[in-house]
């Protein structure tokens, strides 16, 4: 089992006090003989005629010294979920959730473009408070 990103539980947190209810931690993407494991899964009811948004987070901290070293994995990881969940669970969407300050610190324009291009939706956490600031669809 792969080790908890150390904004994890801030992650978790912040979705449930969102209003989310976490349905899996971790969430296995199970394909034939692959699997694989992401950080959480959560739904969270619309309304008795729309039924439930359900997700996937990959949480990532962005930890080492090399940001563009970070992204690349990030980004590789995030791509090869979204592709095996469209085949096994095609009603969830897939984030990566980041922190306020690898996102302020970070992403701007350049990286911007990769975010754009790959279709990357991201999850903005305050990992100190808790809370989700910004959702990027």
């Amino acid at each position: 089992m792969p080790a908890k990103d150390i904004y994890h539980d801030a992650v978790k947190n912040a979705l449930i006090k969102d209003g989310w209810t976490i349905t899996a931690d971790p969430y296995f993407i199970i394909y034939k003989k692959l699997r694989l494991v992401a950080d959480l899964g959560a739904e969270r009811s619309l309304s008795a005629q729309k039924g439930n948004d359900k997700i996937v987070i990959e949480v990532k901290s962005f930890l080492n010294p090399s940001f563009i070293y970070d992204l690349e994995r990030a980004v590789g990881q995030y791509i090869i979920y979204r592709n095996f969940l469209k085949k096994t669970a095609p009603d969830h969407q897939i984030y990566l959730a980041l922190s306020q300050l690898v996102y302020q610190s970070n992403f701007d324009e350049t990286i911007d473009i990769v975010v754009k291009e790959n279709e990357i939706k991201l999850i903005i956490v305050d990992t100190e408070k808790e809370v989700i600031t910004k959702w990027i669809n």
